[in-house]
């Protein structure tokens, strides 16, 4: 993937986020996850981690997305009143983010001149499956019972009592 590519790809991903955060519909916020997850599946392909960048197609742009938009339709979410902020409280928020956005420039800045080349089979279904396999089956295993589990407790919470 070519550098100009590279930068068009990230800044519309930060736009695409950013969207996520300022809109005032949770619905436009949905789509702007699409978006987000959508062009970070594209950034996963371009460096020929072909296996991930479908995965988070499949796994966060489809299945996920469509969770939330079930959570927001189910709610009924209804336009709420704005609240006053300070202006010291914005202020200060617009501060913290500026300076955790500078840390974060010169923390990552001095790592991305000295990436190391990619091994043979980066990203290969093979490479992925041995890998999650062998040294990963626990925490993998551990996972997928740690889900069924989340999944039978929402089952119950939402299960209405007998009245």
């Amino acid at each position: 993937m070519s550098e100009v590519l590279f930068l068009v790809l990230a800044l519309a991903t930060v736009v695409s986020a950013l969207v996520v955060v300022l809109a005032r519909s949770p619905v436009y916020s949905a789509i702007g996850l699409v978006g987000t997850l959508g062009l970070i599946a594209v950034l996963f392909l371009g460096l020929d981690a072909h296996v991930v960048g479908f995965l988070q197609i499949i796994v966060y742009a489809g299945a996920i997305v469509v969770l939330f938009l079930f959570v927001i339709m189910l709610l009924n979410l209804q336009e709420e009143p704005e609240a006053f902020s300070p202006p010291l409280l914005v202020a200060l928020a617009m501060l913290a983010g500026v300076s955790v956005a500078g840390f974060v420039w010169f923390g990552v800045g001095g790592s991305l001149a000295a990436a190391p080349a990619l091994t043979d089979g980066f990203g290969a279904t093979y490479t992925l499956a041995e890998r999650l396999f062998t040294g990963y089956l626990l925490p993998f295993e551990l996972t997928s019972v740690l889900l069924l589990v989340a999944i039978v407790g929402a089952v119950v919470l939402a299960k209405k009592s007998p009245s």
